[in-house]
């Protein structure tokens, strides 16, 4: 049964049993899409990065992203009809804007709520790695989810 997710609740129960964001952005007509460790407090969606890379240059050259999640995916065949064969599906697509915390506090907070994620407890961070790491966010203007299950 496909139909359109329109509860937060349910689009925050996607989000928060999926295992890997993928983040699309582009600048100067070049799209670019990647898979992402990340975060997600309800209001916003983290991630980390090294200190430079493409996806920074990216990033710094145009902060409008889209994300995709899914999660309970699985391939649907039929031995007699390929038209048949299809898939079962939770997914959330959104658009927003990307910008990098810098203060100590946010970073340590965007760290932890990846961690969360992954881990469901708070650790705490050595200065050494909140230095050698950037922390960003994603401010959602926009999402939406649709389901096949």
């Amino acid at each position: 049964m496909k139909k359109e997710i329109i509860t937060r609740e349910e689009i925050d129960s996607i989000i928060d049993g999926a295992f890997v964001c993928r983040l699309a952005m582009a600048v100067d007509d070049s799209p670019y899409v990647i898979p992402l460790s990340f975060g997600y407090d309800g209001k916003y969606i983290y991630i980390h990065t090294g200190k430079e890379g493409k996806k920074i240059r990216y990033f710094e050259g145009n902060p409008s992203v889209c994300f995709e999640f899914d999660r309970d995916v699985s391939l649907v065949t039929d031995s007699k009809d390929p038209c048949k064969w299809s898939f079962l599906y939770k997914s959330v697509i959104g658009f927003g804007s990307i910008s990098e915390l810098t203060l100590k506090e946010e970073k340590v907070y965007g760290l932890n709520q990846i961690m969360l994620h992954y881990s469901h407890k708070e650790w705490e961070f050595k200065d050494i790695n909140l230095v050698a790491t950037r922390i960003w966010n994603i401010s959602i203007d926009s999402i939406t989810g649709k389901m096949n299950v």
